[in-house]
């Protein structure tokens, strides 16, 4: 597998033309392989911004705990969300994540859900449970298991794994 990975022209060194626009474009073949700048923002506890289409075909954006497990994005949300039904219906999600300490910093990663996994799942639901609990752990610096459950429902969670089409890339820390 191959990714593409678009590199925008910063104005880090001073002003150049054709600046905040794609320079480069580069193969890698995994996650792993993105610029360490670039990969420390998927590893730290940064939180993305998610795009997905929702009602009336109106992008929504939403701030989310970011995972991913070698060249796949894993997305656990809430099934009474809006969110799970619209990546039902249109299964792309572009997530953002930008440096809190520099916000010209950020990597761009547009996927497509490639499958989803129930809690519920008599297989493999309890991967969706590990899951949640180790971003739980990564955010919060708490012990699981994850405490924002909905106390006023049965709530249960769902498992988007996502692949990754296309990265971009911008700034410096």
């Amino acid at each position: 597998m191959s990714i593409t990975v678009a590199k925008f022209k910063d104005v880090a060194e001073g002003t150049q033309p054709g600046q905040f626009t794609i320079g480069d474009r580069e193969p890698v073949t995994s996650l792993a392989d993105l610029e360490p700048s670039f990969k420390r923002l998927l590893d730290e506890r940064v939180t993305a911004v998610v795009a997905v289409m929702g009602r009336a075909d109106q992008p929504n954006l939403t701030p989310v705990w970011f995972d991913y497990d070698g060249d796949t994005v894993l997305l656990n949300l809430a099934t009474h969300r809006k969110k799970v039904d619209w990546l039902r219906k249109a299964p792309y999600a572009t997530f953002l994540l930008m440096n809190p300490e520099n916000t010209y910093h950020w990597v761009s990663i547009k996927t497509v859900v490639k499958r989803e996994i129930s809690e519920d799942d008599p297989v493999e639901g309890q991967r969706v449970t590990d899951q949640l609990d180790r971003i739980w752990v990564k955010y919060t610096g708490n012990e699981p298991p994850y405490g924002l459950r909905d106390p006023s429902i049965d709530e249960r969670r769902v498992l988007f794994e996502m692949e990754v089409i296309n990265v971009a890339t911008f700034g410096r820390p």
